[in-house]
């Protein structure tokens, strides 16, 4: 578990810094963005990982990319960063194109890949201050952003001493330390535990509010909803919808939960008060789900009956999980069922469902493009992709 970061005043608020740039990093219509994307496109054989992607992203924006592993979030990111050729569409990122390899775009972007690799036997200081000077940056501003991002105090470890979170860290550090216009950071809390997570939010609110353009992506709907301003839902190399999490969310008009003190109400009142929302006393609280929250709520208070009140209203994750199906398919509640193939590890045919981590045939949770790879002939033959999270039970969409 890491330590959290001290709340600080990033490193380049003065003149010429972010934070004086910060004015002219807005979204004006008709000024071309910081990120343009048409029509992106790339193949791995058959398998189609990105297929007609468009998108912009406004100079100062928080931009997330948000989807299952294998959904293309990765891919699209090493095209925009200039990292990978596109097979068709156009790019361009502050008005340049990134491919090929452009030097005049290079300075003005910071890029965090989905792993960590730092060079061997440097401390935290020597690796940051190599980055700088690989662009001619004073050592002093890698010291800043050791401090910056909450690692001063482990300066003079070596990295591979650093836990996840520290060498996450210590990652964006190093995409920070020239003070690029334009961040991207590719899954950047994908292996840490939950402490280690909101810790480096902490970070990410920080090179937000500095008035850099930051491109985010993620499988975790949370940090989608709590750190970016508009959300890219994709799956299956596919932008499904694009907004913020908010509009998203309104979009779908999933339910709110009103609780309140079991008791202050009887049950005949409570369904009468309800009309039509579904009511629940389970002897602690008595809950309404409902579409018109505002209703209820109004409701509750003529009667004085808003003891105990708690509302807990829609997140993205719903969001999320119903636009496969506004797409085109139709959602269950499980995976399909046992695979058809075969577990590379053992030989044996999965037991449980297509979302097994042994299995390497079918749509577990893989991020590497072999897998992918394999997914094309097996499960997405089967028209079907599974977005995984620690802890809960697997979800399937399924297209018709």
């Amino acid at each position: 578990m890491t330590a959290a970061p001290a709340a600080t005043s990033w490193p380049g608020g003065g003149p010429g810094g972010p934070a004086d740039r910060r004015g002219r990093h807005v979204r004006v219509p008709g000024v071309t963005p910081a990120i343009s994307a048409r029509d992106l496109r790339k193949s791995y054989g058959k398998l189609r990982a990105v297929d007609g992607v468009t998108f912009e992203v406004g100079y100062g924006e928080f931009f997330g990319i948000l989807g299952p592993n294998g959904a293309g979030k990765t891919t699209t990111l090493e095209m925009v960063e200039g990292l990978r050729e596109p097979d068709g569409g156009e790019v361009t990122v502050l008005g340049m194109r990134p491919w090929p390899r452009n030097p005049a775009l290079l300075p003005r972007i910071g890029v965090q890949l989905q792993a960590s690799s730092f060079f061997e036997r440097l401390s935290a200081r020597e690796q940051l201050r190599t980055f700088a000077d690989l662009y001619r940056v004073p050592a002093t501003r890698a010291d800043e952003m050791l401090e910056a991002v909450g690692l001063a105090d482990m300066a003079g470890t070596r990295t591979e001493k650093l836990s996840g979170g520290q060498a996450q860290r210590l990652s964006i550090a190093c995409a920070l330390v020239h003070r690029p216009d334009v961040v991207f950071l590719d899954e950047p809390t994908g292996a840490l535990d939950p402490q280690g997570r909101r810790n480096l939010w902490d970070v990410l609110r920080g090179i937000a509010a500095e008035g850099h353009t930051v491109v985010l992506t993620t499988h975790h709907m949370d940090e989608a909803e709590t750190l970016c301003q508009r959300v890219a839902i994709m799956d299956h190399g596919k932008i499904l919808q694009t907004g913020s999490p908010a509009t998203l969310i309104r979009g779908l008009a999933h339910p709110v939960r009103i609780s309140v003190e079991s008791g202050v109400l009887g049950q005949e009142d409570a369904r009468a008060l309800a009309d039509g929302a579904t009511v629940i006393d389970d002897g602690v609280s008595l809950t309404f789900t409902t579409t018109e929250p505002a209703t209820v709520l109004a409701r509750l208070a003529d009667r004085d009956a808003l003891a105990g009140l708690q509302v807990t209203g829609a997140t993205l994750e719903p969001a999320a999980h119903q636009m496969p199906a506004a797409a085109g398919g139709s959602r269950s509640a499980a995976c399909p069922g046992p695979c058809t193939g075969a577990s590379s590890g053992t030989g044996r045919r999965c037991s449980s469902h297509c979302c097994s981590r042994s299995c390497s045939c079918c749509c577990s949770a893989r991020s590497t493009r072999a897998a992918a790879r394999r997914r094309s002939t097996s499960s997405r033959s089967a028209g079907s992709a599974c977005w995984t999270r620690p802890g809960r039970p697997a979800t399937s969409w399924t297209r018709s």
